[in-house]
């Protein structure tokens, strides 16, 4: 009987020191996964945001910067473009129309102030031409009731057969002379009527054009040697360049 008990007890003894072993294995082998994994994700991860978050933000400062740093009073290229057929068509409409549409308001003075002083001068000379016309008729008719050629003629000349054919030159030359001018008028007023519409539809089209304000003209002394095509001596003269 007491040798049952030894054995029972031997077998429990084994039992529990087995189960033991096993209980510390587990636990240690646990307890470093633990800590590593709360190492790698506490220490590495959060370096590596840390590090993109100061990266990503470096650009957005740096481009507002640069935005600060554009001096004030600074001229800002307006984005407004013209349609050059648009503007040939207001021009062809009311004269200066296309300038206006163009945003060129200081032409308007130039065409309103050449349109009026070619108006004034067609008026002018059409009535001139009209007086001594008239004048000239009644000089040339045989009706002696027709004196207006009185008006137009100095005061106290007196037509007779002596000086007839002279003052009938004089009044035929103003009349044509007149005519003439007047005709030149209209002619200038039509001139000046297609400029409007040339200017407007060269403005609108050239409004984006970029010229480079490094404009230069260089001049320089210059040897030039005899060519076969010229037999002469060596002579000295100047070089122009034009830079554009």
């Amino acid at each position: 009987m007491k040798k049952l008990l030894y054995i029972v007890a031997g077998w429990l003894l084994c039992t529990i020191g087995v189960y033991a072993s096993t209980f510390q294995v587990t636990t240690d082998s646990l307890s470093p996964i633990i800590v590593d994994t709360t190492f790698v994700l506490g220490a590495v991860d959060t370096t590596q945001v840390v590090a993109d978050t100061t990266q990503a933000q470096s650009p957005v400062v740096y481009l507002h910067t640069d935005k600060q740093t554009i001096p004030p009073g600074t001229p800002v290229k307006s984005n407004y473009k013209a349609d050059p057929d648009m503007a040939v068509w207001l021009a062809a409409v009311v004269p200066g129309l296309g300038q206006i549409y163009n945003r060129q308001y200081w032409k308007l003075p130039i065409v309103y102030g050449g349109a009026m002083g070619l108006g004034y001068a067609i008026s002018w000379n059409n009535q001139m031409y009209i007086d001594y016309r008239k004048a000239y008729v009644d000089l040339i008719d045989a009706d002696p009731n027709s004196t207006f050629y009185t008006k137009v003629l100095p005061n106290g000349v007196v037509i007779d057969a002596s000086n007839k054919d002279y003052y009938t030159r004089t009044l035929k030359n103003k009349q044509d002379a007149y005519q003439r001018n007047r005709d030149l008028c209209i002619i200038c007023t039509g001139v000046l009527y297609l400029l409007t519409l040339i200017d407007a539809y060269v403005d609108a089209q050239m409004a984006d054009y970029d010229i480079s304000p490094d404009l230069s003209l260089q001049v320089a002394p210059a040897v030039l040697p005899p060519s076969q095509y010229q037999q002469t001596d060596t002579s000295i003269g100047l070089r122009c360049k034009l830079k554009f």
